[in-house]
């Protein structure tokens, strides 16, 4: 991990990169420990992990453990932290370094597991305002985090029977998801070896068309009107499952310009339809008033194939601007007045990155991994929020009731806190599967991904689902005959 020279006198400039494997133990009361494992990262990353075993010492219900093997839970975890700028003198000037405190950015992605390396327990720590000390500020955080974690009983059931013949299992769709799908993929293999999942993150529109033809087993969409859409006489043969929450975030490429920008619905409008041309329009600068936008062409990204995460970001321009709703409106592949098209979240992320001046959107992962800044949006409430976990469930908390079909849309979610541009993602499944092998399969799977795969989201920027709505969910999954 290479850390600034608030903490070992290295570059200011500094990536962090972090692969820590931190193992812990409960009260002894609890019957449990807990053991902190050296981090295996570049110089620096032992500071971080003095910090972090400091933190918990404070903590009188954990006891630490000399090594891996007396220990009852152990915390992993990696990501990149990065400065992206010094606090200016003037906060809102934008453009001008000063003071000498850092910006951060970047994530740290942690997760408590058990011996048998089961996750227990994870979270996103991502750099929460200037700060002197990065390492120590994100230490706090995760002791704390671990602390609440640790008083949840460990009730994670054992692997799943294991299929006596080896089975594949084939899907497609959405790339709004993939991060956490494709660790879900592999960790369910790990616990049942015989069974094999090969999925293509081709899109929503792309995988739902596969699944309607037969050619897949089980298809993806982060729009609940996919098939609707598609094919609304064979909605009936289908069954949505929502799988984790997410969130939709304009992604900026603003060469030199450190600042969180702000975006209301209007603007982000305005950019789409082509009416907002410049970074410094007036409308952009209501909105980031005091800072020193520039004068530069703003350069659209949108997706060129059917996507999801089009559905979600059109769905929220279509309930909060008026023009957008008449002239585009929602759907998995509206028609763009203007921009650049890049296919899949990472193609989007990709083309951001290149393009001076250039803004698109993706699901909240992509933006931290490839090391994009993302802004603030405008909410119901009237307040600009920025997507992190604590915001995305504000937006479930506060979103709409979720009927026996599970179709429900969270952007725009009333109340102060929540994130406006949230959204379930879905897997879809025929209700029938002649196949037994298969069916018994797709249905152990999908009772998988609602139990022990719930608690690996949140280390990959994912919101687990309400605990009420996944026993809902799983009830559904066994009517699959």
């Amino acid at each position: 991990m290479e850390v600034p020279d608030t903490m070992n006198g290295l570059s200011a400039r500094w990536i962090a990169r972090v692969v820590c494997c931190c193992a812990l133990a409960v009260a002894a009361s609890a019957g449990k420990r807990l053991y902190v494992e050296p981090f295996t990262t570049k110089a620096g990353s032992e500071k971080l992990r003095e910090y972090v075993v400091a933190e918990l010492r404070k903590l009188n219900t954990v006891t630490l453990v000399a090594d891996e093997s007396g220990a009852d839970a152990i915390l992993g975890g990696g990501g990149e932290i990065w400065i992206k700028g010094y606090r200016s003198l003037n906060p809102r000037s934008g453009r001008l370094p000063s003071d000498g405190t850092p910006l951060y950015a970047g994530y740290l992605s942690v997760e408590l597991r058990n011996p048998r390396g089961e996750t227990l327990w994870s979270y996103l720590a991502i750099p929460d305002g200037p700060t002197d000390d990065i390492s120590k500020d994100l230490a706090k955080r995760i002791a704390k985090h671990v602390a609440a974690a640790l008083q949840e009983p460990d009730t994670i059931p054992g692997p799943p029977p294991a299929s006596p013949m080896p089975i594949v299992l084939t899907g497609a769709g959405a790339t709004f998801p993939y991060p956490v799908y494709n660790k879900w993929f592999t960790n369910y293999r790990r616990e049942n070896p015989n069974v094999e999942i090969a999925y293509d993150a081709i899109g929503s529109e792309a995988g739902i068309r596969k699944l309607l033809a037969g050619t897949v087993d089980f298809g993806a969409s982060d729009s609940p009107q996919a098939i609707t859409q598609l094919a609304p006489a064979e909605e009936e043969k289908y069954l949505l499952f929502p799988s984790v929450v997410g969130a939709v975030v304009p992604i900026v490429n603003l060469p030199g310009f450190s600042s969180d920008l702000s975006f209301t619905p209007e603007a982000l409008a305005g950019i789409y339809l082509g009416k907002i041309k410049k970074w410094n329009d007036p409308v952009l600068k209501q909105a980031n008033k005091g800072v020193s936008l520039p004068n530069l062409d703003i350069v659209v990204v949108h997706r060129a194939d059917g996507s999801g995460t089009s559905y979600a970001w059109t769905d929220f321009l279509s309930k909060t601007v008026p023009d957008w709703n008449a002239q585009v409106g929602s759907s998995l592949a509206p028609q763009w007045p203007t921009g650049r098209a890049a296919n899949g979240n990472d193609g989007v992320g990709s083309m951001v990155k290149e393009i001076g001046g250039s803004i698109g959107y993706v699901e909240y992962i992509y933006a931290l991994q490839k090391h994009l800044s993302f802004g603030k949006v405008r909410n119901q409430a009237g307040e600009f929020v920025a997507a992190s976990l604590e915001s995305i469930a504000v937006a479930v908390d506060r979103a709409a009731p979720i009927h026996d079909d599970f179709k429900v849309s969270l952007v725009n979610a009333p109340g102060a806190g929540a994130y406006p541009i949230a959204s379930f993602t879905w897997l879809v499944a025929p209700m029938h599967i002649a196949d037994e092998r298969k069916r018994e399969t797709i249905v152990s799977f999908l009772k998988w991904t609602l139990g022990p795969g719930q608690r690996q989201a949140a280390a990959l920027g994912y919101l687990a689902l309400p605990k009420e709505l996944a026993v809902r969910e799983e009830a559904a999954v066994a009517t699959i005959h």
